[in-house]
């Protein structure tokens, strides 16, 4: 590290005043347009473009690879001076966390030099192929198959729910190498292009409009021995990490967060009260009250889970912990913001664009609980991996993946 942090600070607080517009990111899924998003992801490009001129990208990753090399507090002084900033958030997750970082720990020198500068440039965005469509939240019982053809994959299968693909470069790709052995220990990942051939991409509605979500075909589809990442038939060690970077990509350093952009504000919660003439109601007060509770309590959680990581007190399935409780935090903060508004979040006027967001947003309030991992699988882990509880039994434990009865693949 040769640059203190009021160095830092004032160095990025300069450049972010002279360059970064003000401003501040909101999404609700399905509330865009396909061009609208498009170029919603064009300017976050453009915004990854200009903190990389600035120097103010991949603030952990060393410099070889891009990157400042500097550290987590360097991190936390970004996020503070971007505050009241618009920045690149369609590029954070999964582009930063979980893909890069996995990268950055499991990739080769040449995967290393090639991909992680593109991602800190904004010149490649990548996303997850993890789940499958009759897989529901059992990663490890991937069917997508890779078979090897000297010194080439051809992958074969299907990936479903990702988010963001038909606008997106790269992906991380779990599939099925070894079929003769226990179903985690037969896994390995795979880097993909969207455009290579083979690659069939179908675009999922949903109920709200939207379309974000994808299916994808791969049929055929040969990615070279340079594009896998670890060992053969060891994917689920790729695979842990990348759970647990997925899971706590909320706390993570190599993601950008502006302070005061993530759960809830107090003058968010307060501005909604007073748009539905509640700013003095009681009980108004004690949900934006109990709102702040729970941002506070959630943000220190994000920091003292990755701290007891890091140290070792905890392993990493922790993260668990946190997606946890993000997604209980998350859903009562969307029925708190429906309750501050009341009858107003039921039925408006095309004047408020605003108050049908949330009112989706509350609709929709249970998909964290499923995408990423249902919480009852981040139970489990918590309850197993982190209590160190007995293990429920399943059918599938040590049974060649070939001989654990399944149904055919969705197609």
């Amino acid at each position: 590290m040769s640059e203190s942090l009021d160095e830092f600070r004032a160095r990025a607080r300069a450049y972010i005043r002279q360059h970064i517009p003000e401003g501040v990111d909101s999404y609700t899924m399905g509330s865009d347009s396909d061009e609208e998003e498009l170029e919603d992801v064009a300017r976050s490009r453009e915004l990854q473009r200009l903190l990389h001129d600035g120097g103010l990208t991949g603030i952990l990753v060393p410099e070889q690879y891009g990157g400042q090399g500097l550290t987590a507090a360097h991190s936390e002084v970004l996020n503070e001076e971007m505050a009241g900033r618009r920045h690149p958030f369609r590029l954070q997750v999964p582009t930063m966390t979980p893909c890069m970082t996995v990268i950055l720990e499991f990739g080769t020198e040449e995967q290393k030099k090639k991909h992680i500068p593109a991602i800190l440039r904004g010149d490649e965005i990548w996303m997850q192929m993890l789940s499958e469509p009759g897989g529901g939240s059992d990663v490890a019982g991937a069917q997508t198959r890779a078979d090897r053809d000297g010194d080439e994959w051809v992958l074969n299968g299907s990936k479903i729910w990702t988010t963001g693909a038909w606008w997106a470069d790269w992906a991380l790709c779990l599939a099925r190498t070894n079929w003769d052995v226990p179903k985690h220990r037969g896994l390995s990942v795979f880097m993909v292009p969207f455009d290579a051939e083979g690659v069939e991409m179908h675009r999922i509605e949903l109920l709200n409009g939207s379309k974000e979500f994808c299916q994808e075909f791969l049929t055929d589809v040969h990615i070279p021995d340079s594009c896998r990442i670890g060992d053969v038939d060891d994917g689920w060690t790729v695979g842990r990490r990348w759970m647990f970077y997925e899971r706590s990509f909320g706390s993570s350093p190599h993601t950008l967060r502006p302070a005061g952009g993530t759960m809830a504000t107090f003058g968010e919660l307060y501005d909604l009260a007073h748009e539905a003439g509640r700013a003095d109601d009681t009980q108004a007060r004690e949900l934006v009250g109990e709102a702040r509770a729970l941002a506070l309590a959630m943000g220190q959680l994000a920091e003292r889970i990755p701290a007891a990581v890091t140290s070792g007190r905890m392993n990493d399935q922790a993260a668990s912990v946190i997606r946890l409780m993000g997604c209980r935090v998350g859903r009562r903060l969307s029925t708190i913001r429906w309750e501050l508004l009341g009858s107003m979040a039921g039925a408006w006027t095309d004047d408020d664009d605003d108050l049908g967001r949330w009112a989706e947003a509350f609709l929709s309030r249970q998909v964290s609980e499923i995408g990423g991992g249902t919480t009852e699988m981040a139970r489990n882990v918590v309850s197993e991996r982190v209590l160190g509880l007995p293990r429920e039994r399943t059918p599938d434990q040590g049974v060649p993946f070939r001989d654990v009865p399944m149904g055919p693949p969705s197609r």
